[in-house]
């Protein structure tokens, strides 16, 4: 039987209604400690919704949800949280250093760690070389890697990243995703939505929405070989038709 004990995120029939319209349908989600679970759907299927929620960024309209045993914005549990938007999160009137030192002294980090982890994290997002620069300069790709700077300054024991890959190179690509196994082989929980299903392939476990509601869950190569598919843009085509219950 599994323990309440092993899982970051845990949900009961969370549901978003925007009018006659549910962004989110029922959903029950469990996201174990220290894996990196990914959310996979078409546009309008209710990923972003899901973690905002779970972000407490807006408001369920019914079920629960609890996050590390507790529920947002209990003070405690917000500070282990890091949230990168699909939408990038940062002021452009602001140098890129300017960004990162701001979001330090909003999550209270002493003046020193903030300098440490800024310089860390602009290598790591292949900007040291733009540190300086006004950040309205900059492409929507490099924002957006300002952006998950900014969210992994803190160095939260969860992340929600929604599609923090956008914009970015295929080799930068590889070397987030390497950064991100890091992570969780120090026990950080990622909970995130791509469209790049190469990406999807790295995920410990991986949940197919449509509608609002899980289709499917599983390991990658579970989802395939229950599927009979080999790619998992057809997997998820595949449980699509099925319509049945969700597969674990």
């Amino acid at each position: 039987m599994d323990s309440k004990n092993e899982y970051a995120i845990l949900t009961s029939h969370l549901t978003k209604k925007y009018g006659n319209f549910t962004a989110v349908d029922d959903l029950d989600l469990k996201v174990k400690k220290g894996e990196i679970y990914g959310l996979l759907g078409p546009n309008g299927a209710g990923k972003t919704t899901t973690i905002k929620m779970l972000s407490n960024i807006i408001k369920p309209s019914s079920g629960d949800a609890t996050v590390f045993g507790g529920k947002i914005p209990e003070a405690d549990i917000a500070a282990k949280i890091g949230y990168m938007p699909q939408e990038t999160g940062v002021y452009l009137g602001l140098t890129v250093e300017q960004n990162l030192k701001f979001y330090g002294r909003i999550f209270g980090l002493a003046s020193k760690d903030i300098e440490r982890r800024t310089d860390e994290l602009l290598k790591f997002v292949d900007l040291t070389d733009w540190k300086y620069e006004m950040a309205e300069n900059l492409s929507g790709g490099m924002k957006h890697r300002i952006s998950l700077a900014c969210t992994l300054l803190h160095q939260p024991q969860l992340l929600f990243l929604d599609e923090p890959t956008v914009g970015v190179d295929p080799e930068l690509r590889v070397s987030f995703w390497d950064y991100f196994e890091n992570l969780r082989e120090k026990g950080v929980t990622i909970l995130i939505t791509t469209h790049y299903m190469d990406e999807a392939r790295r995920c410990d476990r991986i949940g197919f929405m449509k509608h609002g509601h899980l289709i499917a869950e599983g390991e990658p190569l579970e989802l395939l070989k229950n599927s009979g598919m080999d790619s998992l843009e057809d997997a998820f085509l595949e449980y699509s038709k099925r319509e049945g219950k969700v597969v674990t």
